[in-house]
This record gives C-alpha cells, sequence and structure tokens, in this order.
C-alpha cells in the first residue's frame, strides 16, 4: 500500500452512537502511517446536536432518540436512505487546512449534483449543499491532532418529515429535500458508488475497497 490510496469501508445500516466512537477511538490511536479512509453507511433514526447545539426537536408523536455529538454544527435528523460520508484524514499529510476540506466536500456534491442535471450551491456561512431554497446535504466535521472525522449527510430517499420537528443545522424554516423528491436516483449503493469515486479523485488518491471495520 501507499500513500496515496483510500481505504473505503462500507458499512451498511449502523447505530450512531456506537459508529461515533469507533471514529471517535480509531482517530485517537492512529499513526503517522495509518491510512486514510472513507466510511459510507447509513444510519437507523436519530437527531444528533453538535458541540454548540442548545435546541432539540419540537413535540412529536415518534420516539426518535437525540444524541449529543462532537462534530460542529447544530442539530440535524439522520435516518435510512440518508447517506453518510465519514471522511478519517490526516490534514497536515494532505496540505489541507479545515475550510479547505470544507470546500472540496461541498463541491463534490455540487459536481455529482451537476451529473444528474442539478444545479445546486453553496452558502456562506452555512456548510452544506443547497438546491435552491433547500437543503439536500449537511457538513459537520471534528479535527483531533490534525486528523478530521465526521463528514456529510446526503438525502439521497430519506423521510423528510422529521425534518420538520427541528430548525435543520439552526435555521428556522429552512427547506430540505432529497434526491428521490426531485424524482433522481434513489439507490443509495449506487449513489455511494460514484461518490466514493469523486472524493478519492478530488483528494488525489486511488480508493480501494477493505471490507467492513467493526463498529463497536
Amino acid at each position: 500500500m501507499t500513500m496515496s490510496e483510500l481505504a473505503v469501508r462500507r458499512l451498511g445500516r449502523v447505530d450512531y452512537t456506537t459508529t461515533l466512537e469507533s471514529m471517535r477511538s480509531w482517530t485517537r490511536a492512529r499513526g503517522p502511517h495509518a491510512m486514510d479512509e472513507i466510511w459510507l453507511l447509513e444510519h437507523p433514526p436519530v437527531y444528533t446536536r453538535g458541540v454548540s447545539c442548545t435546541s432539540l426537536p419540537r413535540a412529536g408523536v415518534d420516539s426518535i432518540p437525540v444524541v449529543d455529538s462532537d462534530r460542529g454544527g447544530q442539530i440535524t435528523y439522520h435516518g435510512p436512505g440518508q447517506l453518510i460520508v465519514y471522511l478519517l484524514l490526516d490534514l497536515r499529510r494532505l496540505g489541507l487546512g479545515i475550510r479547505q476540506l470544507v470546500n472540496l466536500i461541498e463541491q463534490v456534491l455540487v459536481d455529482y449534483l451537476a451529473e444528474q442535471g442539478l444545479v445546486a450551491g453553496t452558502r456562506s456561512g452555512a456548510p452544506g449543499v443547497y438546491i435552491g431554497e433547500a437543503k439536500i446535504a449537511a457538513l459537520g466535521l471534528r479535527v483531533c491532532s490534525g486528523c478530521t472525522y465526521h463528514g456529510l449527510s446526503f438525502n439521497v430517499g430519506v423521510d423528510l418529515a422529521p425534518f420538520s420537528r427541528i430548525d435543520p443545522c439552526g435555521y428556522h424554516g429552512l427547506a430540505v429535500t432529497s434526491l428521490c423528491e426531485l424524482g433522481l436516483e434513489s439507490d443509495i449503493g449506487a449513489v455511494a458508488d460514484r461518490l466514493q469515486a469523486l472524493f478519492a479523485k478530488a483528494l488525489g488518491m486511488e480508493a480501494y475497497s477493505c471490507g467492513r471495520r467493526q463498529c463497536a
């Protein structure tokens, strides 16, 4: 293996809390020669709150749990049909700052959506990717000793109703959308395949599959 390779793990549908702990412990233990990794997965229904978030979901009839995370950002929703891409990267080795990484993530998503015939954009001071006034992807990262974990959530075919109980990413009344709502590709595996390739290209790395890490 060389330092230009990006290890790709497909985790399926996994619990948020155990995945968070797996990311955190792996990042803290990684050495200077550890390979960078990208994890592609889904989570069961869960609301997650970033380190500066103080809001909670509004009352509802569901029993979706709320988990305090150590990522940046405010409150968001994860659920089946939403592609999660966690980026476990050594920023120093890649020569990237956190702002550059955020820009890279956003551009990968904009490029992917352009391939689908959609014009997407970003907003200053509000990380993420938007189709018109509606948000289709959210970002949240954590940096530990120059290495990142967490990443992005991309609405492919997720149920959008739970977003109505929160102010997505801290913005009251912010509309959200998904590929499915826009009448496009809703096969999350196919979307993951393409984003995996686009991220590897943007990072100047070669992606390879290295199996499934146990999240425990």
